[in-house]
């Protein structure tokens, strides 16, 4: 499982012209899946991005994470994440996991964010999204974690 992670002052996504999910101050998430994720990975990111420590504290140290400031988190399926660019002029998505697949792990994933109580806001999985973010910092962070099988 694969996260680009960014903290974000407003995000939004669009499908069709129509904004199906927003959030103000919160992470945007963009979340690659392969066939090998399983509970593990899904909590372990879940966790991971709930408790990051990458917001600011009055100080100005990154102190607090999307919890501490009761952010928002929006949640986009990009199978792209795990195009593989090494050969040829065209990607590979060989290591995205099939469409059924990854939208099942992809809702378990925000299953597990809602849990938290914060806002959660998604995209359309599969579809042609148009999505707004407005970096704070910026801060982007690259989250992966392997199956147990894949270490």
């Amino acid at each position: 499982m694969r996260i680009i992670l960014q903290r974000v002052n407003e995000s939004r996504v669009e499908v069709a012209g129509q904004i199906i999910g927003r959030i103000e101050k919160g992470l945007n998430l963009l979340v690659g899946i392969t066939p090998s994720d399983t509970d593990q990975e899904v909590a372990w990111m879940a966790r991971k991005c709930l408790e990051l420590r990458i917001f600011p504290d009055q100080s100005g140290k990154l102190s607090q994470s999307v919890q501490d400031i009761e952010g928002g988190l929006l949640v986009i399926s990009q199978f792209t994440l795990y195009g593989d660019c090494r050969k040829g002029r065209r990607p590979s998505f060989d290591k995205a996991a099939p469409g059924a697949m990854a939208e099942q792990i992809y809702e378990q994933f925000v299953t597990k964010l809602r849990a938290s109580g914060l806002q959660v806001e998604t995209g359309q999985f599969g579809a042609m999204m148009n999505v707004y973010i407005e970096n704070d910092g910026p801060v982007t962070l690259i989250l992966e974690r392997e199956a147990e099988s894949e270490r």
